[in-house]
């Protein structure tokens, strides 16, 4: 893989491109030229972008980059954090210097990224102040996990009395939901493989394992029943809980459908929702596991271990 050092040049930059989509193998570090900031936007300096399934699972194949509006060259990476270093004619909300986050679809592997602040993640990306106690390589995990969680939480809206079964609970999104779940006073069991049982207890799930047989287990974790669900793999605890009667209401899915079953989606999180994230984790409310760091020049490697989905926590890149 191609691997230049960063550029000492106001006109060139690095950034992670695809010339072709498929898996890890067609990420590579190009020298770019280096965007610059137009009227109503801002240009970020990128320290630490965090990866989601969502990123590598939508560069997979030509057909899948379509239905996100993705074409080649593309970029690569979602979740970014860092420094304003120009801001556009119009713009008053950021100023040079400023800390931010946020998401811009595609593209926030790369030293500097170009956001429209009245933008959206998937159109022009978004920003946010960064609260003071916040790092950059945590903050650079908020935007898709973290309001994926909390669109999949007002699905289901789950509270004190409830018992609530969540699929994945272990992954990037996991880490967000079972905090945000206990922190609206839920019992949480979460789905794991062995190797995760200790990780999930430190976020507050009682762990179980997935696979044949889940419906019997939960009966015996929770004979008075389990009352809501949030699948974040596939659909097995979907049906799962289907078994333990659950009514379709009160179960979502965000990486699959089924029919009857509300999906949830980060797009939909309440106005509002990323600013409280970063409200709890600066508060210390809520805290967010790294699971592992790479340098840029490492993102294939980065990638292949966290589509193994089998992390506990948050991968980021380091810039």
């Amino acid at each position: 893989m191609q691997q230049p050092g960063a550029s000492t040049s106001a006109a060139t930059s690095r950034a992670v491109r695809l010339e072709s989509f498929g898996g890890p193998e067609v990420l590579n570090l190009r020298e770019v030229p280096a965007p610059q900031a137009g009227p109503g936007q801002i240009r970020v300096r990128v320290t630490a972008a965090g990866l989601n399934p969502m990123d590598w699972f939508m560069t997979s194949d030509a057909e899948t980059a379509t239905r996100f509006g993705l074409s080649l060259p593309s970029g690569f990476g979602t979740d970014y954090a860092g420094v304003v270093d120009q801001a556009g004619d119009g713009v008053t909300e950021f100023a040079a210097g400023d800390r931010v986050f946020g998401g811009a679809l595609s593209r926030a592997v790369a030293d500097y990224v170009v956001i429209d602040v009245a933008g959206t993640i998937a159109a022009g990306g978004d920003a946010h102040h960064t609260p003071d106690g916040v790092d950059d390589r945590t903050a650079a995990t908020l935007a898709i996990a973290g309001c994926t969680a909390a669109a999949a939480l007002a699905v289901v809206k789950p509270g004190p009395g409830d018992t609530l079964l969540i699929g994945g609970a272990g992954g990037g999104v996991g880490v967000f939901t079972v905090q945000f779940a206990r922190l609206a006073g839920a019992r949480v069991i979460g789905t794991g493989a062995a190797t995760s049982a200790d990780a999930l207890r430190a976020l507050g799930a009682e762990p179980v394992a997935y696979g044949d047989g889940l419906a019997g287990r939960l009966r015996a974790l929770a004979p008075g029943g389990v009352t809501a669900a949030i699948d974040l793999y596939g659909t097995d605890t979907a049906q799962a809980a289907r078994e333990l009667s659950v009514p379709d209401e009160r179960i979502t899915t965000i990486a699959a459908q089924v029919d009857g079953i509300t999906p949830a989606n980060g797009a939909n999180a309440a106005p509002g929702a990323i600013e409280e994230i970063a409200r709890l984790v600066a508060t210390g409310q809520l805290r967010v596991p790294i699971a592992a760091t790479f340098p840029v020049g490492q993102i294939r490697a980065a990638v292949e271990l966290q589509a193994g989905r089998h992390v506990h926590g948050k991968v980021v890149i380091d810039l």
